[in-house]
């Protein structure tokens, strides 16, 4: 399964950098595959690395399905659930992606087919409508 992981803009390479391995796996950036919902100029614009973090809090959980925190809860964010689509090659977590994010600056559209962020979607059944509608996108947001 693949998860997000944060590479850093400087990359301090070490002493195996050039070594040629047996079968490797593969790190690719993450893109947004739905230029409309994400806002931007382009589908698959790059997306650049996020981490929420805060002094102040005891407990930093993403809770999908609310536009608004529980009471008592902190909106530290708000946006968009997303994650890979079905017909993607492998399965992915589910990620929350800001209301207004940000492309990667000089990363460009090519369409890497990495990572790839698209809009999650409920489907009735054994997730119980009501409460939920079917085939709806879902928001994310919070912080404790």
């Amino acid at each position: 399964m693949k998860r997000t992981v944060c590479l850093p803009t400087e990359p301090i390479w070490g002493p195996h950098k050039n070594i040629q391995p047996y079968n490797p796996a593969y790190m690719y950036g993450a893109e947004y595959e739905d230029a409309l919902l994400f806002n931007m100029p382009n589908q698959d614009e790059d997306v650049p690395c996020a981490v929420c973090r805060s002094s102040f809090h005891s407990t930093s959980i993403m809770i999908p399905g609310r536009a608004q925190c529980y009471p008592d809860w902190v909106k530290a964010y708000r946006g968009v659930l997303s994650a890979g689509s079905v017909g993607s090659p492998s399965p992915t977590p589910y990620a929350c992606v800001d209301e207004n994010p940000q492309a990667l600056t000089g990363g460009g559209i090519t369409n890497s087919e990495g990572r790839l962020l698209y809009q999650v979607r409920t489907v009735c059944g054994s997730l119980q409508c009501p409460p939920f509608e079917n085939d709806k996108v879902l928001s994310c947001v919070c912080l404790k």
